[in-house]
């Protein structure tokens, strides 16, 4: 019998856990499997190894493990592999299956740039966006969103988007802010590349309440949240595993 395990990042946050969960519990809805389970990295429970060992005791024989991630990173390739192996070691009767990342995708650098006109009232000449990703020690990080940066340059038509970094990579968040700041540009547009709510959007919304504006306006956008491109994205992630 087919399991799905969702396996999500996990935040101290419980307001993050509750945007994470009931957007796992819709994708549930939509995937016509009968055994499917959520579980959690870090700093939440269930883990990787009660999420399987849920859907073991349920009767599952095939189960394929999905990374709630947007990126491949080091949760993608060392963290969960390594959890994955573990669990072959307890279950060697169980087939495993591991999906991939939603990846970088046309459709949600629109969804960004559809964030961003939600944000802002009115767009300015000198207009200044910052794509804030999460940062990794993998390189493969910052290709991606770079790659994403040119691309939602090129669809919005805008003559500044700049790729910066909340961990692990340079150019960092913080550096990036203040330079912007220092520079006077008037409208400064954050657009997180963060999937939901949590200490990340936190930060970043703490770093702009210190900044001194010096009658500077920056607007942050909302995460990428439950929009129903991300449900599409997984949900295909999700049939691919399986398939």
């Amino acid at each position: 019998m087919q399991g799905v395990l969702y396996v999500s990042h996990g935040s101290r946050y419980a307001d993050a856990l509750e945007e994470a969960v009931a957007f796992l519990e819709v994708i549930k809805e939509q995937i016509n499997v009968p055994l499917q389970e959520i579980c959690f990295l870090e700093l939440a429970s269930p883990n990787m190894k009660q999420g399987i060992a849920n859907l073991v005791a349920q009767g599952a024989t095939s189960i394929a493990i999905i990374p709630v991630l947007l990126l491949q990173a080091g949760h993608y390739y060392q963290d969960i592999p390594q959890a994955i192996a573990q669990q072959r070691g307890l279950y060697p009767a169980i087939a495993f299956s591991y999906g991939r990342p939603v990846g970088v995708q046309d459709r949600i650098i629109h969804l960004l740039a559809e964030r961003m006109e939600q944000a802002i009232a009115e767009q300015r000449p000198d207009m200044k966006v910052l794509l804030v990703g999460r940062g990794s020690s993998n390189p493969q990080t910052v290709i991606d969103i770079e790659t994403i940066a040119r691309k939602l340059k090129r669809i919005t038509k805008l003559n500044h988007v700049e790729a910066c970094y909340l961990a692990a990579c340079e150019p960092s968040f913080d550096k990036k802010l203040h330079a912007v700041v220092t520079e006077k540009n008037s409208q400064i547009v954050i657009i997180p590349y963060i999937w939901f709510t949590g200490f990340l959007m936190r930060h970043i919304h703490q770093k702009v309440a210190d900044m001194e504006l010096n009658d500077n306006e920056i607007v942050v956008c909302q995460q990428l949240g439950q929009h129903p491109v991300m449900q599409e994205a997984l949900k295909d992630r999700v049939i691919e595993a399986i398939s």
